[in-house]
């Protein structure tokens, strides 16, 4: 299915104004990853509360794994055109992460005199952010 959209995806853009090709993968990449964003923390809300912002959280290290591993794996083996590269990782991942979620989320763990919270949280975030996008370029690596 994924494959399909993308197919079709490229296939449009292929066709399209050279000046428009780079906004519109961006733009045909944001909507997914907006609407992904968004559901994740309905569902993380609902499943472990609202008293840690889980879905920010889970969603900023799993894009740091995915940015990671697919610009890892698709510059090192040159497998994908521009207009796809935009399309994931400026616009799918672009609007899936959220830096400025995060700093209101830390902001809001401050205000109600969770210090610890909003310190793990910060911290954790950068952190495994970080280790998600290392370990996602490691994997794609090992990828023969």
């Amino acid at each position: 299915m994924l494959t399909t959209f993308l197919h079709k995806t490229l296939g449009l853009l292929s066709s399209t104004n050279p000046n428009l090709r780079a906004p519109l993968a961006i733009i045909l990449g944001a909507i997914p990853g907006a609407l992904s964003r968004y559901y994740l923390t309905l569902l993380f809300a609902r499943w472990l509360g609202t008293g840690f912002p889980y879905g920010t959280f889970f969603i900023n290290v799993t894009g740091a794994f995915i940015m990671g591993f697919f610009v890892t794996f698709t510059l090192d083996r040159m497998l994908t055109s521009p207009d796809l590269r935009l399309l994931v990782a400026v616009g799918f991942l672009g609007s899936y992460t959220t830096f400025s979620t995060y700093a209101l989320d830390t902001s809001a763990l401050l205000k109600t005199g969770s210090q610890g919270l909003a310190l793990t949280y910060w911290l954790g975030s950068a952190l495994m952010g970080f280790v998600g996008l290392e370990i996602g370029s490691f994997l794609a690596r090992k990828i023969p």
